[in-house]
């Protein structure tokens, strides 16, 4: 289960994210584990892979937005500069910013066991 302390121990700013839930801290943990559960990430890297980029982007924006929203600092650092790479539409090897964008939510992923 995902608690406040392991999201501390993750990088998120909880305090920001609770706050932003209007101090609601279960609504906040549930919107928290809903972003586990989401398939954009999958969805992301399949429309990269395909090169839809005018897709990819509007998937990394709508996930820079549930992130930022949620301080999910470590994933929204990653989502920031997928974002920044696909608004230019540059045409580059984006395995290493997925890979780390896997590899963090992977590890988000860990902390609901």
């Amino acid at each position: 289960m995902i608690t406040v302390e392991k999201l501390k121990s993750f990088g998120a700013d909880t305090e920001d994210g609770i706050a932003r839930c209007l101090d609601d801290e279960g609504f906040y943990l549930m919107l928290v584990q809903s972003a586990v559960t989401d398939e954009q990430i999958s969805a992301l890297e399949k429309q990269i892979t395909e090169k839809k980029l005018d897709s990819a982007f509007e998937t990394a924006h709508a996930l820079k937005g549930v992130y930022a929203n949620l301080s999910l600092t470590p994933l929204y650092e990653i989502i920031c500069e997928i974002t920044e790479h696909l608004r230019s539409r540059d045409d580059i090897d984006y395995t290493p910013l997925t890979s780390k964008l896997d590899s963090s939510m992977n590890q988000l992923i860990a902390l609901s066991c």
